[in-house]
C-alpha cells in the first residue's frame, strides 16, 4: 500500500465530473487500498478518486479512522437515494487542509451503491456516516464541501486557506 498525493483546492481535477466504474480490477482494488491507506495517514474520514487525480465514480470512507476494518466502506458508482432530517456540524476536507467550516447536512442518508461484483445494493448511514456519504459523492460530482456557502464566505475561507498554506 501506498499513500498517494491529495490535490488541493484549486486544482481544476477536483471540478470534474467523475466517470463511472466498470469491471472491477486488481488496479482498482490496489488504488483503493491506497486510498485507505492516504485516508488514515491524512486522518481523514474519506476519500474520492478525483482527491488523488483519479476520474472515477469512487470512494472510501472509515469512520472509524482506522479502528475497525468492519467500518471500511467502498463507494463504487454511488447515488443518494434518499434523505432525511437535518444536522449541522463541522466539516473539513483533506483537499482543503486546516480548514472546517460548520455546515449542515442530512442526518440520514440512504445510497445506492454498487459491489466489486456489479450487483447494486443500498446503504443507510446516519450522523457522520451520512456527513460521509455526502461529502464523498459531492466530489464525485466535481464539488467541494466550501461551494455551499455564498460568495462573501467562500472567498474568506479561500483567504484563510491561502494565508494558512503559504505558512
Amino acid at each position: 500500500m501506498a499513500v498517494l498525493p491529495v490535490l488541493t483546492w484549486g486544482d481544476p481535477r477536483l471540478k470534474k465530473n467523475s466517470e463511472d466504474v466498470g469491471a472491477w480490477t486488481p488496479e482498482l482494488e490496489q488504488l483503493v487500498a491506497d486510498m485507505f491507506e492516504t485516508a488514515l495517514d491524512e486522518e481523514g474520514v474519506g476519500l474520492a478518486a478525483p482527491q488523488v487525480g483519479v476520474n472515477l465514480n469512487l470512494a472510501v470512507i472509515d469512520c472509524s479512522c482506522g479502528e475497525d476494518p468492519s467500518q471500511k466502506l467502498i463507494l463504487i458508482n454511488p447515488e443518494i437515494v434518499r434523505e432525511e432530517g437535518s444536522q449541522v456540524g463541522p466539516e473539513g476536507c483533506l483537499s482543503i487542509p486546516g480548514i472546517r467550516e460548520v455546515l449542515e447536512r442530512p442526518q440520514k442518508v440512504a445510497i445506492r451503491n454498487r459491489a466489486k461484483d456489479g450487483s447494486w445494493h443500498e446503504l443507510e448511514g446516519e450522523d457522520l456516516l451520512a456527513r460521509a456519504f455526502c461529502h464523498e459523492i459531492d466530489h464525485l460530482r466535481g464539488r467541494l464541501f466550501v461551494e455551499y456557502f455564498g460568495p462573501v464566505k467562500r472567498q474568506v475561507i479561500q483567504r484563510r486557506y491561502q494565508k494558512q498554506a503559504r505558512g
